[in-house]
């Protein structure tokens, strides 16, 4: 018999005559397919989801902070310190925490992020970052985010009111000092109608692509965030940059070493550790649920075969009979069952490919259709769908499909191989 023998008879066997067992084979075909495409575009926006996780917190954020835990009293000192590392390329002070801001009738409560501009941009540059305005921190003057603008309707030159918590905790103090001492009525009044504001004028609206960033900051001078908490000369903490992010945990292992308590220091893997633990987790997990797809669609191909196998049992003890070796049955089989595999694994390649390509216009396609924001930023943090396709994942999902399909098959092909042929040919 030709070596293609069992490749012709399974492509015989598998060509669609109208019947149920042609349906059940399509059923399976498209349930590989399925597998593979939601498989390739669900990990390839998860791992885009880390990846550009990972790019704007190293662009926005410092690669190690320094901080106590509270105030950093002599942060001079320790800076000259910090800047002994070897790895360390540049140290920033820094003032971070909420305060509320008002424009107009609007009120929301931002974060301040008070800082040196010169030394802040040998840290981290946001100039890349402004899309209005420019990098201006001179004097009483803040860059936005543009998520922030945009709820509070502010835009460039016009003037932010900042009301700080040290403004607040002095003025509770001075009325909790004037009731224990039984202060006039009037005085306490008035103290409770004092809050002392700070107006700072919008220089530019900056956009990292990061909504937690863009709708949650608004960047100062650091001698303002020294004014808003009561500071005096003091800071929250330093920022350094490293010569490589990548090499933050060696270098905050070295500093944790040298730093005088209470100050310590965080590398910006620590600070964003749950998020990167959790979307690791949920790639695994999604993994392995999705793969159950293709679990199915491979019973659906072993039950096609067993079905074919019951068929063509008459036909099974002719071949034998006529001197066909097991090995040959159970190619015949096993090859069907293998062409399922490999049609539904290519399709579902392609066209989970083309889907993750345009994701974005997909999502913005949905959204108009159903009326609703399917991937709203506010939970997200990202504008736009992140995706990133890396080869070895797509390889081991169509590997592991094709394998899943070819061992799926082996079960009915081993019992169509060991039929008796006098058996077999007896069979009605």
């Amino acid at each position: 018999m030709p070596k293609s023998f069992s490749l012709f008879l399974a492509m015989r066997y598998l060509k669609p005559k109208r019947t149920f067992l042609s349906i059940i084979t399509l059923i399976s075909i498209l349930g590989v397919t399925l597998g593979i495409m939601v498989l390739i575009l669900v990990i390839s926006v998860m791992t885009g989801f880390e990846q550009e996780l990972r790019r704007k917190v190293i662009g926005f954020d410092p690669h190690v902070v320094v901080t106590s835990g509270g105030v950093l009293e002599d942060w001079e000192n320790t800076a000259a310190s910090v800047k002994k590392d070897p790895d360390v390329v540049a140290v920033a002070p820094f003032v971070l925490g909420p305060v509320i801001a008002q424009y107009q009738n609007r009120r929301l409560a931002p974060k301040i992020r008070g800082v040196d501009p010169e030394q802040e941009r040998g840290v981290v540059d946001i100039t890349p970052f402004i899309i209005e305005g420019e990098y201006d921190l001179e004097g009483s003057k803040t860059i936005v985010g543009s998520e922030l603008a945009r709820e509070l309707g502010v835009t460039v030159g016009e003037t932010l009111t900042i009301f700080s918590p040290g403004n607040f905790q002095e003025i509770l103090s001075e009325i909790d000092r004037l009731e224990k001492t039984g202060g006039k009525p009037e005085d306490i009044a008035s103290l409770k109608q004092l809050i002392l504001p700070t107006e700072l004028e919008v220089t530019g609206i900056f956009e990292s692509g990061r909504y937690l960033y863009d709708s949650e900051f608004l960047i100062v001078p650091l001698h303002i965030g020294q004014e808003l908490y009561n500071l005096g000369p003091a800071a929250h903490g330093l920022a350094v940059k490293t010569k490589d992010p990548y090499l933050a945990d060696k270098v905050r292992n070295d500093l944790n070493s040298r730093l005088d308590s209470p100050a310590y220091s965080m590398s910006w893997m620590d600070m964003n550790k749950q998020i990167f633990d959790a979307i690791r987790m949920e790639r695994q997990v999604m993994f392995f649920i999705l793969m159950f797809i293709i679990l199915v669609a491979a019973f659906g191909i072993m039950n096609t075969l067993i079905t074919v196998t019951v068929q063509k049992t008459r036909e099974i003890g002719v071949m034998k009979a006529l001197g066909a070796r097991t090995n040959q049955i159970v190619g015949v089989f096993l090859a069907q069952g293998m062409v399922v595999g490999v049609f539904g694994t290519l399709i579902g390649l392609g066209l989970g490919i083309s889907l993750t390509q345009y994701r974005n216009e997909a999502n913005h396609f949905l959204s108009r259709a159903l009326g609703v924001e399917v991937f709203p930023a506010s939970v997200y943090q990202f504008s736009e769908i992140p995706a990133e396709i890396v080869a070895s994942d797509v390889a081991i999902i169509c590997l592991s499909a094709f394998v899943i399909c070819s061992v799926a098959a082996l079960i009915p092909a081993w019992f169509a191989a060991k039929l008796d042929p006098v058996k077999a040919l007896r069979h009605e």
